[in-house]
């Protein structure tokens, strides 16, 4: 009875996806790091840092563009090569095996940055450059990196204005790009950044008022820089706490971080912003948390045979490498002139000859995403360093044993060697 349990799957699939509000849609993330060198070590990790926790809450890959003005992970400095750390024991590796960075080094520019916001991109730009979005979407863009008073530097070369960004917000309102949008920035003066603002359904946050500086935190005498600064390290904290059912709101996000800790004022900025904060949970945007309608209408899906039939019968010739030739191809006939329950039943008899293409099919249709296993920051962030071994470094040892005999020969001399051997 395996075949009618794996063929009723897409039929549940199409179901879910038939019931999907048509006012909701996925969640399009901006994460952009604009500082190259290696003493901006924490801008990476900051930028990582976001990263990893929207996708842990669900936000896939396809659906964020990342952007790197510098690899940390290769840097010929790093003493930890292929690692980002966002914490001083060492213990949260923010850059794991599954980052996808789509800007790279020399790519994260100005023009790029906003040719990805309006969608202005040239043709032949890959999907995974592109920000996918439409009238329905909620998006985050996070930036950090060096500012000041109305601009943010990238890669210490051009600058971006809080004019030009507002402009850009404005192309994407009109070009119906985002239904609502979270802007945060840490860099000095951040809340500068999103004084010009005046498209509606926006609301920004930013680590510091003008003319205060963002601080960094952390220190780490291992690699000789920071690894993070104060206000995302304890956002980042704050996200740690998350999951996608949660009720948690923006009005929480706006305490995470006070002057007694991050030292600057954060500030938030949500006139704009249609919805009243208390009511907007985390989730909306830095979930992937889809709406449902319960319709009362009864909706009838006919199975699509044809389509089937070629699906399963291309699967037959990939899985039955161990049966002769002249029976795939008997089957393959069969299945063509077969409809209804028929084919069923060939199927399970290409089972019975030996073959396990059902048990495959089924655990293609059936085996859930797997994701890696995360240590929670919590954990980490209120743990004591783990005490290290002490191991006495090279020819230690051996000076040790040149030193005692060189005091011996220098109290006794060489004519009491002779009560010693």
């Amino acid at each position: 009875m395996a075949a009618p349990c794996s063929l009723s799957l897409p039929v549940v699939a199409l179901a879910a996806l038939a019931l999907l509000s048509p006012r909701s849609s996925a969640a399009g993330h901006i994460e952009v790091c604009t500082s190259r060198f290696w003493f901006n070590y924490r801008h990476v990790a900051n930028t990582l840092s976001v990263y990893r926790s929207v996708k842990r809450l669900g936000i896939p890959d396809s659906h964020i563009v990342l952007m790197l003005a510098d690899d940390m992970a290769c840097n010929a400095r790093n003493p930890k090569p292929a690692t980002v750390f966002s914490h001083k024991n060492m213990e949260l590796n923010v850059y794991g095996d599954d980052v996808e960075v789509d800007y790279r080094s020399y790519e994260v520019t100005v023009e790029n940055f906003l040719r990805v916001l309006t969608g202005r991109v040239p043709p032949s730009t890959p999907r995974s450059k592109r920000l996918l979005s439409d009238d329905r979407s909620n998006i985050l863009i996070y930036m950090t990196g060096h500012g000041g008073n109305g601009f943010l530097k990238f890669q210490d070369s051009e600058e971006i204005t809080n004019i030009e960004l507002a402009d850009a917000f404005e192309q994407m309102w009109q070009k119906r790009r985002y239904n609502e949008l979270l802007f945060i920035i840490d860099t000095c003066q951040g809340a500068s950044m999103y004084e010009r603002f005046y498209s509606p359904n926006i609301m920004a946050l930013a680590s510091s008022q003008v003319g205060e500086d963002s601080l960094s935190h952390q220190p780490d005498p291992a690699i000789g820089v920071h690894l993070m600064d104060r206000y995302t390290f304890y956002v980042l904290e704050f996200l740690e706490e998350i999951n996608p059912a949660s009720q948690t709101n923006m009005n929480d996000l706006f305490q995470v971080c006070p002057k007694s800790l991050c030292v600057s004022t954060p500030g938030h900025r949500t006139d704009l912003f249609q919805r009243d904060p208390k009511h907007v949970l985390i989730t909306d945007f830095f979930g992937s948390v889809r709406k449902v309608e319960i319709t009362a209408e009864t909706i009838s899906l006919q199975r699509d045979l044809p389509a089937v039939e070629s699906r399963y019968s291309s699967q037959l010739l990939q899985a039955h490498d161990r049966q002769s030739s002249q029976f795939i191809i008997s089957l393959q006939q069969q299945l063509h002139h077969s409809t209804g329950d028929n084919w069923l039943k060939l199927l399970h008899k290409a089972k019975s000859e030996g073959g396990d293409m059902e048990d495959r099919m089924e655990e293609e249709f059936t085996e859930p995403l797997q994701y890696a296993e995360q240590l929670p920051v919590a954990q980490i962030i209120h743990q004591k360093p783990k005490p290290k071994d002490w191991h006495p470094p090279g020819g230690f040892i051996l000076g040790l044993w040149a030193l005692i005999i060189m005091v011996f020969f220098k109290t006794y001399g060489i004519k009491h060697m002779k009560f010693i051997f």
